[in-house]
This record gives structure tokens, C-alpha cells and sequence, in this order.
């Protein structure tokens, strides 16, 4: 059993003893010191928090325990039930509610679940505030209400206020998407984004929906990261259905991965590339992903004549640099679109109405308008680590090293060559060091990715 408590939240394994994998008594007791720490961040005895979950099969279980302790702790909940994590984060500034709690595993297997804490904004918490929930929960400082004092539960839908306010964006041109007369397939993994996806695509009026895997069962069709080697059976519904377009999304919906009509892979590192050129087509202003994410959305971004910015990996990294280079599209190069006008988290809704929006307005097919964009190949590497390594050492090495390159440290050592780069970072759930390439071609990637390990080995 594997239990990985961490500022973001608590995510393991169901079952076990407690301590030992996501028990019940786990789930009680993070969400309790959860609860006391949105308190303490009001000033308020008496506050709101917003409740919503995939479809994995523990999820129902698990909600059950999070809604009953926060309203033994006194907090009013508002539960969305079955709801994607962007739906869950829009829900908690709807509501004016002090925080939210969104009860997913994301991309993992189905025997996983996680607690994933809201702050009053609806977005992920920082570094400083997860470590508080952390130390309250060490201590279990935490106190119950009274019988007279404990929280009212309400339970709302939240799934078809999501939808229009994706349609009440900007720039989402539903006129143009109709005119369009687009065909779309859709992978949910057997999830939440069976729910959403097909409820986004009829708001559009496309006509036809080819639904694979839809029903939110929670027993996943596939493995549910969406990457290339996990969806080969869906490139091929895809290729044979005479669609426009498919998309797949992972179980909480905040990653958004398309294939093109002919079922070969858009890319998931090219879904920010495309929204961020239709909406830089459209409004001045900067972007931002992280370090581990393509050079293309750089190149993108300069042909418009504005300026990326990096951000360390972590999704709440990337929402502080967009808001620090005032950026009006971020996110993250496994498929995640963050677009503040709409709110400051990855939304696959979002994202796919805004690509539909530049499909329909480019008059080009799907695989040509991924041509459209340069090409870049990731090598995604990793070294397994001993405890006596010092892993800080070898990145200290590392930099000096190549110091007569451009090298960005604020997240591990990532190095800037001419035409390709290597970001070489610790994992925080694993003893590994992971070693992303890009270059050109999918060669020059893992060559540059070998000479790293190569050196990082002798180092050793």
C-alpha cells in the first residue's frame, strides 16, 4: 500500500492499515486538519467548502467520509458530486465558498484516490499553506463541532453552469463552430469527462459525437494517462469513425490530448501550442508553461512578437508566473490549457471549445493545422537513485558544467542549446532523477538525454 502525504494534498492507495495506504481513518484526518486550516485562513468559525469527485469506483466511499467530517467539523459543504476538477475549482468561486476539496487520483490507476485542496480562489494551494495542513495533521489539532454547531450539507449540479461559462467566453466563437458542421470523437477513460465532454460538444450543436468510453464506471477502459502508447486503440476508433477530431481527457479533466482525423497524434505537448496562437491571433499579451514543456509554444509566442516565460513544474508554479508576467494563456505540456479570463487552472473544456474556435476559423484540417506548427521531439528519461547519492551534488555538477550555456536552476538545472534543450529534475514522490530532452528529431532527444545520463554516471 502506498500513502503520499505532500503540501499539494494525500493521495494513495485504498485500503490498508491506517498510515499505510488511503484509509478512511487517513481520509477523516486530512480532511479535519484541512478544514481547521481554512478556518484559521478566514478568521471565520463558520465557513463553506465545496466538495466534488471523479468517477473511480472508491470515490463515492471516500466523499462520503470528507462531506460527514466536514460537517462534523462545522463547515458548511457543498457537494457537486461526480464533477471535473476545473468544474470543482469554478464551483468554489461561484459559491464565495473558503475552499474546495476535489477527490481525484488524476491520471492514476483506478486503485488510487487523493484529497486535492482548494483555497478560497478555487485554485491549488501553495507550499507554505500545505505544510500548515501537514503540521496540523501531525499534531491532530484539530477539534469537532458540537451537536447544535455542525455544517449543513447541500448538494448541487454544477456540470451545465461549467459549460456555459465556457460558451460565454471571448473567444469561443460558437457561430463559427456550428458553421463548421464539426464531427468530434471523445475518450473519457470511463470517467468524469464522460459527463462533461459530451454535455460541452451538444451546448456547440455538433451533430456528431462519437462517445468512446464515456460511461463514468470508473473502471477504466485503458491505462488513464493520456499519452501516445496508451491510446493507440482509440487513434484507431478515431481514424476509422470519419470525424474532424478527437479528443481524449484523463480522469478529472484538466488535460487535454487531440488526434487528428486521420489518428495520428496531434501531440498533447501541441494542445497549448494551438489555443496559445488562436489566442494570440486575437489579444496582445505573454505565455507561460513549464520548464519540461515544448520550445514550440516559445517560438509561437515570439512570431506573434510577445515573451514566454518558464515556470517551475507544479501547476500552482505556473499560475504565479502568469500572474507575474501578466500572461494571457499558461499551462503545462501534458496537454494542460490554463486561461485566466476563464479562471487560473487546466481546463479541458476550455480548451477544447478555444481549438475548435481555431480549427473552424483556419478552414484546415486537423493534421494540417498541426503541420502549421514547428517540430520538436521530448525524450522522457529517468536514473534510479540509491540513498547514499547525492542528488544535489550532481545538479550542482551538472551546471557547472555547461555554464557557458543558458541554464535556468529554479526547478532542477534545465539547459538551453541552440536548437534543443535538457531539464534535469528530482522527483518528489520517487528516489529518481528525471531527464527530459527536446531537440529536433526523437534521435537528437535521446542522444542528448544518453550523453546527460552518461555524464550524470560518472559523476557518481
Amino acid at each position: 500500500m502506498t500513502l503520499i502525504k505532500s503540501i499539494s494534498g494525500i493521495r494513495g492507495t485504498i485500503g490498508g492499515k491506517p498510515g499505510e495506504g488511503l484509509s478512511p481513518l487517513d481520509v477523516v484526518k486530512f480532511t479535519a486538519s484541512y478544514a481547521t486550516w481554512a478556518k484559521e485562513k478566514s478568521g471565520k468559525a463558520a465557513i463553506t467548502v465545496v466538495v466534488g469527485r471523479d468517477a473511480r469506483i472508491s470515490g463515492e466511499m471516500v466523499s462520503s467520509l470528507v462531506v460527514a467530517t466536514l460537517s462534523g467539523m462545522g463547515c458548511a459543504v457543498v457537494n457537486i458530486g461526480l464533477a471535473t476538477t476545473p468544474t470543482t475549482e469554478i464551483a468554489v468561486t461561484e459559491e464565495k465558498a473558503d475552499g474546495g476539496i476535489i477527490l481525484t487520483a488524476s491520471h492514476n490507476p483506478k486503485q488510487w484516490n487523493a484529497l486535492k485542496l482548494l483555497n478560497a480562489s478555487g485554485e491549488f494551494l501553495n507550499a507554505e499553506e500545505g505544510a500548515r495542513i501537514l503540521e496540523i495533521a501531525e499534531a491532530e489539532d484539530f477539534s469537532f463541532a458540537e451537536v447544535d454547531d455542525l455544517g449543513a450539507i447541500t448538494e448541487k449540479d454544477y456540470t451545465d453552469f461549467h459549460v456555459q461559462h465556457v460558451l460565454n467566453l471571448d473567444l469561443v466563437d460558437v457561430e463559427a463552430i456550428k458553421k463548421a458542421n464539426f464531427s468530434v470523437a471523445v475518450d473519457a477513460v470511463n470517467s468524469v469527462g464522460g459527463i462533461a465532454m459530451p454535455a460541452l460538444f451538444k451546448a456547440l450543436d455538433i451533430k456528431k459525437v462519437v462517445e468512446i468510453n464515456c460511461e463514468a464506471t470508473g473502471h477504466f477502459a485503458h491505462t488513464p494517462e493520456p499519452i501516445p502508447e496508451n491510446l493507440v486503440e482509440t487513434a484507431e476508433i478515431i481514424k476509422n469513425s470519419g470525424v474532424d477530431v478527437g479528443f481524449v481527457v484523463d480522469p478529472d479533466v484538466d488535460r487535454l490530448v487531440i488526434i487528428n482525423e486521420d489518428g495520428s497524434m496531434f501531440n498533447e505537448e501541441y494542445t497549448l501550442v494551438a489555443v496559445a496562437d488562436y489566442i494570440l491571433s486575437q489579444t496582445p499579451g505573454n505565455t507561460v508553461s513549464n520548464l519540461s514543456s515544448s520550445r514550440a509554444l516559445r517560438d509561437v509566442t515570439e512570431k506573434h512578437g510577445y515573451t514566454y516565460s518558464a515556470a517551475a513544474v507544479g501547476e500552482v508554479n505556473v499560475v504565479a508566473k502568469i500572474r507575474e508576467t501578466d500572461a494571457i494563456i499558461g499551462g503545462e505540456g501534458n496537454g494542460g490549457i490554463i486561461y485566466p479570463t476563464s479562471h487560473s487552472g487546466r481546463d479541458a473544456l476550455v480548451g477544447a471549445a478555444l481549438f475548435l474556435t481555431h480549427l473552424a476559423k483556419s478552414g484546415l484540417k486537423c493534421s494540417e493545422l498541426r503541420k502549421t506548427y514547428p517540430d520538436y521531439f521530448i525524450s522522457k528519461n529517468k536514473i534510479e537513485l540509491t540513498p547514499d547519492i547525492d542528488v544535489d551534488g550532481i545538479l550542482v555538477r551538472i551546471k557547472e558544467l555547461y555554464s557557458n550555456e543558458q541554464v535556468t536552476d529554479i526547478d532542477g538545472v534545465k539547459i538551453d542549446f541552440a536548437d534543443s534543450w535538457v531539464h534535469l529534475r528530482k522527483s518528489n514522490t520517487e528516489p529518481i532523477i528525471r531527464i527530459y530532452a527536446e531537440a529536433k528529431t526523437m534521435e537528437a532527444a535521446a542522444q542528448l538525454a544518453t550523453s546527460i545520463i552518461d555524464k550524470i554516471k560518472s559523476i557518481i
